[in-house]
């Protein structure tokens, strides 16, 4: 079995900052990519931004230049720092992971989420 604990969301004024953290336990081989998506109220989840190994990043424009993606290998951690937060960056949070169980099957595997609530 997986787990993704996901931490760091909470109440933040606009053109604040947050750090979202997750980390990866149990039953992983290997990871392929990890990432966060987010879902707003009413709306569809979606992609926040992905690290692929070995570095390789990938961000949604309306993220860009804005948070920053992170990935510490030796703890199967994944970071996302969120700055200049607007209030249409409220959402929950989700930590996503793809790779190889330890029984040899590709896998996704994700968190419970994070709120993160932009507001003044």
């Amino acid at each position: 079995q997986v787990q993704l604990v996901e931490s760091g969301g909470g109440l933040v004024q606009p053109g604040g900052s947050l750090r979202l953290s997750c980390a990866a336990s149990g039953s992983i081989f290997s990871i392929n990519r990890m990432g966060w998506y987010r879902q707003a109220p009413g709306k569809e989840r979606e992609l926040v931004a992905t690290i692929s190994s070995p570095c390789s990043t990938n961000y949604a424009d309306s993220v860009k230049g804005r948070f920053t993606i992170s990935r510490d290998n030796a703890k199967n951690t994944v970071y996302l720092q969120m700055n200049s937060l607007k209030p249409e960056d409220t959402a929950v949070y989700y930590c996503h992971c793809m790779g190889t169980s330890t029984l040899g099957y590709n896998s996704r595997w994700w968190g419970q989420g994070t709120q993160v609530t932009v507001s003044s």
